[in-house]
């Protein structure tokens, strides 16, 4: 009934992402999924609102960070983490299975002008609609690239968590964030010291750092926005 709908939007509309979380980790135990795409300001809250949040979480994945590569709001620090440093250094350190999906991958793989053509050429609404948002990333990117392209941060990220994209280098580690206030806020610190023995296992890592991914995955994520 319309009063049912209204009263179930208000209860919602009061609560908090958080709360939101907690509620929705607490009637499905085990089996969220968690998925990051800007700073972990929320996810933190809901650690401190609960600390046993890891522990009725299936995993998180979170686009962020650099493991070997620069920073691109500082030389060692990437957005979604500077933003908010202390926050993202509490989610690192709770005890829960992260996948960290880090500019090194997600810089290294782009969408291209024929791609955008292509969503143009589909003539699906929701295709040409991206055409046209793409049109300023391509811009923004020639800076980068030296061409009209785009990196795909938060798709790449997305596609890694659903399984569509299988990374084919992404070591479990331990990484750690520098919040303090100096040259190196934000940036996250990850052990990569058994690269050259193919990174052995870590005692207690959590995080696995997804450092490559094969080459059709811009193939993969331009047939499923043709699809959309």
């Amino acid at each position: 009934m319309p009063g049912e709908s209204w009263s179930c939007w208000m209860r919602s509309a009061a609560r908090d992402a958080a709360d939101l979380l907690l509620q929705l980790a607490d009637d499905h135990p085990g089996e969220l999924r968690i998925l990051t795409t800007g700073a972990l300001t929320n996810i933190a809250e809901a650690l401190r609102r609960e600390p046993r949040l890891p522990s009725l979480v299936k995993d998180i994945t979170i686009m962020g960070g650099a493991a070997r590569v620069s920073g691109n709001v500082s030389p060692v620090a990437e957005a979604n983490v500077f933003n908010d440093p202390e926050a993202a250094a509490e989610v690192f350190a709770a005890a829960w299975d992260i996948t960290l999906v880090p500019l090194d991958v997600t810089m290294a793989h782009n969408l291209e002008e024929s791609d955008r053509q292509a969503l143009l050429d589909s003539g699906r609404p929701l295709s040409v609609a991206l055409c046209d948002m793409l049109d300023l990333y391509f811009e923004f990117h020639v800076a980068t690239y030296g061409r009209r392209c785009s990196a795909v941060h938060d798709p790449l990220a997305a596609a890694v968590a659903v399984g569509g994209v299988v990374p084919t280098l992404a070591p479990v580690v331990d990484v750690l964030v520098d919040a303090t206030d100096g040259p190196g806020r934000g940036q996250t610190i990850c052990d990569l010291r058994g690269q050259y023995l193919g990174y052995p296992a870590q005692p207690g890592a959590h995080c696995r750092v997804v450092l490559e991914a094969g080459p059709d995955t811009a193939a993969h994520l331009m047939k499923r926005l043709l699809t959309l």
